[in-house]
Formats: C-alpha cells, sequence, structure tokens
C-alpha cells in the first residue's frame, strides 16, 4: 500500500470518499482536495467519516501541499492531463485511481468489465451468477455501476470474488490492476472530449487486459473491430462472442439459439425468446459474454443458466417503465452515447417517439440518425446537443424534430405527441450533465413522469 507517505485525494465524490476511507485504514497521512470554488473546506470536512484525521482544501491547491505529497488518487472525473496532475507526474509522484487502490488491497478473485456499451447489465448478471454460486456475501459489484471499490475491497478474502464495472477513466490510472477473467464488450467512439482520440481511448479500454497472463481469460467481441483486433494480440486467453457469425471456438448466435463451441463442437445452451427476459441485440451480446466470463470464474452451465431465465432489465438500461393510455415508455436513460442508444432504437417494436439531447461529448450522429428506420416517429430534442443532432436529422431526411426548453416541457410533448400502440423511448445518445448531476437522475424523473399519467 502506501503506507508512511502523503497521499492528495482529488475529487470529494463518493470514489475520492472512499479512497479516504481506505487510505486511513492504513494510516496514509491525507489531503482531500476538490477545485470546485463553490466547496468549502468546512463543506468537504462534513463529507468525512467519522473520525477522519485528512486535512481539507478546496479552490486552489497551495504549492506546499502540491510539493510535499508523495502520491495522488484521481477521482475517475479528473482527467489525468490537467495541468496539476502535469506537474506531479513530472516530479515523480505516484498517480493511481479508484480501480488500482482497491486492487491493492484485495485478496480474492477479479471479473472485471469494461467496454462503451452493456457494463451495467453484463456487470449487474455476472454478479448474481456468482452469488447463485458462491452465496451472497461471497461477492462484491463494484467500480463504475456505483459501488466504489475502496469501499468493499477489505472484506474481501481468498475465497470471494470482485466483480468490476471498469470504465475508460478509471483504467487510465491502473498499474497493478490484474483480474482473472477480464471482459471488453465493445468500443464505439465515446468520450472523445476526455480522451481527445480514439486511439487513446483503444487503449485505455485494453489496459484492463494489460496485467493478464494466458492463465487469464479476456472475453472479446468477435463483430466489433477493435475487439476482434486485440485478440491476435491480448496477453490473456482470448474468448470470443458473436451475434453475426457462427465460430468454432467461443459463443455465437444461431437463429434464436445461444450456442457454445469447442473445437467446432456445437451446443444450444438456451433460446434468446424463451429464455429470457431481457430484450434486444444488445442483450443477447451482454448474455453471452457474462455466461462467458462465468464459465471462466468456474460456475456450472447449469447455475449460469438458471440465473439468466430470471434476470431483468437493468434500472435505466432499455427499462420497461408502463403502459399508459396504451403507449409503451421505456427508460433508456443510460443510453449516453450514440451507440448505446441505437441498441435503444433496435429494441423498439412499435412506432416511436424518441427523446435525444444532452451534454456534448464531441460525438457524431449519423449512425444513430439512420438507425431510426422508419420507426421514430418523432424527436425531441433538449440540452446542449439539440442544434447540432437536429442538423444532423435534416441532413440525413429526417425532420419530424421538435424542441423543448426544458425536461418537463420535454415529457409533457411526448405524451401529447404519442398515441395509442406507440412507444416513448428515452434514449438521449448523450449524457446527462448540464441538466441532470447523472443519467440515473434523469432517467428516474421520466419514470416518476410516466408512472403519475393515469392510466
Amino acid at each position: 500500500m502506501l503506507e508512511g507517505q502523503k497521499c492528495l485525494v482529488i475529487g470529494s465524490g463518493i470514489s475520492g470518499l472512499g479512497a479516504v476511507s481506505l487510505l486511513e485504514h492504513f494510516g496514509v497521512e491525507l489531503v482531500l482536495y476538490d477545485s470546485n470554488e463553490k466547496i468549502t473546506a468546512e463543506e468537504l470536512e462534513a463529507k468525512l467519516p467519522a473520525g477522519s484525521r485528512a486535512v481539507c482544501v478546496a479552490g486552489e491547491l497551495p504549492v506546499q501541499i502540491e510539493e510535499s505529497v508523495d502520491a495522488v488518487v484521481l477521482s475517475p472525473g479528473v482527467p489525468t492531463d490537467i495541468p496539476l496532475v502535469n506537474r506531479l507526474r513530472d516530479r515523480g509522484v505516484q498517480i493511481l485511481g479508484e480501480i488500482e487502490l482497491g486492487f491493492l488491497a484485495e485478496k480474492g478473485s477479479v471479473a472485471a468489465i469494461t467496454g462503451t456499451n452493456g457494463k451495467t447489465t453484463t456487470t449487474t448478471l455476472l454478479g448474481e451468477i456468482m452469488k447463485a454460486h458462491l452465496g451472497e456475501e461471497k461477492v462484491f459489484v463494484v467500480g463504475n455501476i456505483g459501488n466504489p471499490y475502496t469501499m468493499e475491497t477489505l472484506k474481501t478474502s481468498s475465497d470471494t470474488v470482485t466483480v468490476g464495472e471498469i470504465s475508460s477513466f478509471q483504467l487510465e490510472t491502473v498499474h497493478t490492476f490484474h483480474p482473472k477473467v477480464s471482459a471488453i464488450l465493445n468500443i464505439t467512439p465515446d468520450h472523445l472530449n476526455r480522451h481527445h482520440t480514439m486511439e487513446a481511448y483503444v487503449a485505455a479500454k485494453e489496459a484492463v487486459a494489460a496485467r493478464q497472463t494466458k492463465e487469464d481469460i479476456c472475453v472479446l467481441n468477435y463483430d466489433n473491430e477493435y475487439t476482434r483486433a486485440f485478440a491476435m494480440r491480448c496477453p490473456a486467453r482470448p474468448v470470443l462472442f458473436s451475434s453475426r457469425q457462427e465460430l468454432a471456438d467461443g459463443y455465437f448466435l444461431r437463429g434464436d439459439k445461444i450456442v457454445r463451441s469447442t473445437a467446432g463442437k456445437a451446443e444450444e445452451l438456451m433460446d434468446i425468446h424463451k429464455d429470457m427476459k431481457l430484450v434486444g441485440l444488445c442483450n443477447v451480446e451482454n448474455v453471452m459474454a457474462a455466461i462467458a466470463l462465468a464459465e471462466g470464474m468456474g460456475v456450472p452451465m447449469t447455475t449460469i443458466l438458471s440465473v439468466i431465465k430470471e434476470f431483468r432489465a437493468v434500472e435505466h438500461r432499455i427499462e420497461f417503465v408502463a403502459e399508459k393510455g396504451g403507449v409503451d415508455y421505456y427508460n433508456d436513460s443510460k443510453g449516453t452515447n450514440p451507440d448505446a442508444a441505437i441498441q435503444g432504437i433496435k429494441a423498439m417494436s412499435k412506432p416511436t417517439i424518441l427523446i435525444g439531447g444532452g451534454y456534448d461529448k464531441q460525438s457524431e450522429y449519423d449512425e444513430w440518425i439512420e438507425s431510426f428506420d422508419g420507426k421514430v416517429k418523432c424527436l425531441v430534442l433538449i440540452g446542449q446537443t439539440r442544434e447540432k443532432i437536429a442538423q444532423c436529422a435534416r441532413a440525413h431526411g429526417f425532420t419530424n424534430i421538435r424542441f423543448a426548453d426544458t425536461y418537463e416541457e420535454c415529457l409533457k410533448l411526448c405524451t401529447s405527441l404519442a398515441e395509442s400502440g406507440d412507444a416513448v423511448l428515452l434514449s438521449p445518445a448523450c449524457a446527462s450533465w448540464g441538466m441532470f448531476p447523472n443519467y440515473e437522475t434523469r432517467g428516474r424523473l421520466f419514470k416518476e413522469y410516466v408512472n403519475a399519467l393515469a392510466d
């Protein structure tokens, strides 16, 4: 660990506070810092766990503190190339994040899932499978899913399993992180405002397997050009899945059946319509990845399939909310980039009123608009990106576009536009920042509005 060192924790959200708790357990001298000038040091102190001895600094970090620290823990939302971090790196200060810090105290086995889309569903499903196999108390589901690794790692032991949803932001700061099984579900353009280039984004995702060996497994999507290419140079043993092509070795979709193939010998595992409560091809891929991960962790297939058959959609991911006045309402607030939102549209089987727009992550929306494919009746746009998306939609010949200035106005407009037999889908293709603190708040407000409608 970092015993005897002075450590700076940057960011006072749940990841930062989790880092403080873990570091104090090991007696590290701590400074908790948040650059937000609207927060005071007293407000930071109020966030700390009882008995904490961390020094709290808000606003501008004094030079004497910057020059005195030996290590820095970055919260995921803190870019690794801001001037402060660059200066610390140039001085030789050790830079790590929540996942690396948690792993330093890990005593059990780790399964790590990353990818542009599908992480939360796959992580949650694998967590449920592992709990069915080992027992609730032996499994910890952590990471980008909302439960800091640093809050759970001290509970681990030689017979526990930690299942982690790991974002590209978190993977920028790993050094010794070594999962037994990992997965890169897919890679499509996202977070380019943070990573700047596609090459840097891909490299961050691939870091999930950087410390693995051929004794370990990395589950990869054969249908994605980036992950298929990575299979050729992955340090772990690659295990492939595909929803488009039959594989001699791996998991694939044949008609309505998920099939496992070993050395060309195929075995049908389940029917995606009869044995799954999840909808959409994206979820078929998530299920195949979860099966591969769970088998890699030694779980019997009977246990895996029994959990999958009862597993329902994760909140905010193509989540059916209610049927009101003959209209189906779906919450896909976690569709925070165009590729994820494409999966939401693919899952729709009715004429759809689509809610889009939000924070601009420098995404392109052409493929998303093209995926409407006659399903989308009207596109209702909100947020910072609404003009950019509207311009793109018109360029592709889609003109039934409406704007809303507020979320409430947007929801009321969708209700008025929808007719019996339609669907209303919240799948914005953008992050929530600027209008909401996170996608969960955006999704929950949508559900509250829908559930308050008259039947």
